[in-house]
């Protein structure tokens, strides 16, 4: 059986690369900052574009959430995580050889590096042939990488690769130094002045003695001197390092493609296990959601927003987290309440969560059930740039308009306190128009809004609202609860904008 990729299907392997850019949604749901977050310190492996294609096929999900449950294994997960840092450690001596400027240096350099790589994919053969892998994704490749370790390709190399160097290793050689004249010759014998001298000082020796050894910084370039005496023992010993300029020729592309992808597909998965595994830690939930391309029905339990967390857990702070379903024909939650209540943080959740159940990744959450969207569409407030000359109530409307032409019934619609711009009497105007088009698409979405009438539209709407501590409207509970609306989102509003809220007041008192 062939293997083409840990990420996908063999009948889909590479289909569903995303290009370089980051869709336009990531900034609004803060999954730039997820991203950015994931994959530092793993730039060489260009995963962003792994992370811009989801996934619209349930089963193209469940062969990702396989491969996780085999790397959720400890047995498992530390063979492939030592091979994946073995790996790296090869491509740092293939870079290190390119910065070199002495030939005989680049060719230690590389033949070290291929020595790493033979070291890494004979470990990882050996280790998994050990273990109980279930999934397809690693039954596979462990099939073809025991193919290919014990293929003529590879044995051959490893061969050649471990002779070389007990090739070079054997080389012995002199140096004798007289003023400003080197000279180098096959080594004969001569004695070892060092040991000589450690032994004719040994009996002066009381007790332990302070070191005045001095260490000397070492650098990966040779200087002239080391590059000449090098060059002088290769005179010496033409066979050996002419056999070392061959092999340097014929191997100078070892490592095997599939193996190379592994490589850098495989670190999709430990950038975002790295990642939870902090907030586990925490005592934060993570669970592999069940999706559907077809059942819009959703639902999550102790679900919260990744971005928030990762800025929370490493200081200790709190994460709420809430629960949410749909049921039946409902399809759009409206979101209201006071302000900086979570209402956001709510919204940003339901689109997060869609994201990465496309990606085949654990979702945060206790359980989840969620659908494949065809697309993401969001609408945040933005400042107004002066360049469209549009004011901002406008620049909403036509940004609106666009998401409505292109989204369909499979996507996913997040707005986010739209029409805050204008009066009561638009925004409710406007709002409702827009929630009807929503509604006759039958997408899923979340409607952040002031505007609690939009709450009740229809059957397909379901209202949640952002809660606060009975007895002290100024403390705010993070808990988006689903309730009918309140009526006061709109005076929420107001007083924000006039600076009548509980908290300025008592301020302005104070």
């Amino acid at each position: 059986m062939r293997f083409e990729s840990i990420l996908f299907e063999q009948s889909r392997a590479g289909s569903g690369v995303g290009g370089p850019e980051e869709p336009d949604y990531f900034a609004d749901l803060n999954l730039d900052q997820v991203l950015e977050s994931m994959t530092a310190g793993r730039e060489r492996y260009e995963l962003k574009p792994l992370f811009y294609a989801p996934l619209h096929d349930a089963d193209a999900v469940r062969y990702r959430h396989e491969v996780l449950r085999d790397l959720d294994k400890r047995e498992v997960l530390e063979p492939v995580t030592r091979f994946a840092e073995t790996m790296r450690q090869m491509r740092q001596h293939l870079d290190q050889e390119r910065k070199l400027h002495y030939l005989l240096q680049k060719q230690a350099w590389f033949l070290d590096a291929a020595e790493i790589y033979c070291q890494a994919v004979r470990a990882l053969a050996e280790e998994l042939a050990a273990r109980d892998v279930t999934s397809r994704g690693l039954r596979r490749f462990r099939r073809y990488l025991a193919r290919y370790a014990g293929s003529e390709r590879f044995t051959s190399l490893a061969a050649e690769t471990q002779a070389l160097k007990d090739a070079l290793a054997r080389i012995r050689y002199a140096v004798r130094i007289h003023g400003p004249r080197v000279t180098v010759s096959r080594y004969e014998g001569e004695p070892d002045y060092g040991a000589e001298v450690e032994e004719t000082f040994a009996k002066f020796k009381q007790g332990a003695v302070k070191s005045y050894l001095v260490h000397l910084p070492e650098y990966a370039e040779m200087d002239h001197v080391e590059a000449r005496i090098i060059g002088l023992v290769a005179k010496l010993h033409p066979d050996v390092f002419g056999t070392l300029d061959g092999y340097c020729t014929r191997h100078r592309d070892y490592l095997d493609p599939t193996i190379g992808r592994f490589d850098r597909e495989v670190q999709f998965y430990l950038a975002y296990l790295e990642l939870i595994g902090r907030h586990k830690a925490a005592g934060l939930p993570f669970c592999y959601p069940r999706v559907s391309a077809r059942s819009k029905e959703t639902a999550a339990e102790d679900t919260f927003d990744l971005a928030l967390a990762n800025k929370l857990v490493p200081g200790g702070g709190t994460v709420v987290t809430n629960d949410f379903r749909l049921e039946g024909p409902e399809r759009i939650f409206v979101v209201s309440g006071p302000n900086n209540g979570g209402k956001t943080t709510f919204a940003r959740t339901f689109g997060q969560l869609h994201y990465l159940a496309s990606l085949g990744l654990p979702v945060p959450g206790r359980s989840a059930r969620l659908f494949l969207p065809d697309r993401i569409y969001t609408h945040f407030e933005k400042e107004e740039d002066i360049e469209t000359l549009r004011g901002k109530f406008e620049d909403e409307l036509v940004r609106v308009h666009v998401i409505l032409e292109q989204a369909t019934a499979d996507s996913v619609i997040v707005m986010n306190e739209s029409f805050n711009s204008t009066t009561l009497n638009d925004a409710l105007f406007v709002g409702t128009e827009v929630m009807r088009r929503i509604l006759d698409l039958g997408c899923l979405g979340v409607y952040v809004t002031f505007v609690d009438e939009i709450a009740s539209l229809s059957e397909a709407t379901v209202s949640m609202v952002s809660q606060v501590v009975a007895g002290n409207p100024a403390e705010r509970t993070f808990k988006v609860l689903r309730k009918p609306a309140g009526g006061l989102a709109y005076a929420w509003a107001i007083a924000e904008k006039y600076g009548l809220t509980y908290e300025r007041l008592l301020e302005r008192i104070g």
